[in-house]
C-alpha cells in the first residue's frame, strides 16, 4: 500500500469504515510511515478539535488519537481472531457434513 492510497482512506478509518484487511494494511503502513502518520494525526486534531470547541468540552487530543489508536489495533485483532473462529468452525461443518454423507453411503 503506497502513501496516496492511505492518505485517501483517512477518513474511513477515522469514520471506522474500513474492512479487516483495509485497517491491517493500513495500519500496518502508518506504523511504518512517519508522514502518512503525521497526515493522520493532523486530519484527527481538525476533526476531533473542532467537534470538541463546538461541544465547549475540553479535551486532551494528544491523548485521544494514541487511544484511537490502540482501539484500532485492538479492533484488528478482535476481527483477526473472530475470522480465524468462522474459517475453525467452517471447517468443522465441512467434516461433518461429509462424515454423515459417508455413513449414509456405508450403512
Amino acid at each position: 500500500m503506497d502513501c496516496k492510497e492511505v492518505i485517501k482512506m483517512i477518513p474511513d478509518f477515522l469514520n471506522h469504515k474500513l474492512n479487516s484487511r483495509e485497517l491491517r494494511d493500513f495500519l500496518d503502513h502508518i506504523e511504518e510511515c512517519k508522514e502518512c502518520k503525521e497526515e493522520l494525526s493532523i486530519q484527527f486534531l481538525v476533526q476531533e478539535g473542532m467537534a470538541r470547541l463546538e461541544e465547549g468540552n475540553t479535551f486532551d487530543l494528544q491523548k485521544e488519537f494514541d487511544w484511537m489508536m490502540e482501539d484500532a489495533r485492538r479492533r484488528m485483532k478482535i476481527r483477526e481472531v473472530l475470522h480465524f473462529l468462522v474459517y475453525g468452525v467452517e471447517v468443522l461443518a465441512i467434516i461433518t457434513i461429509i462424515t454423515i454423507i459417508v455413513l449414509i453411503i456405508v450403512l
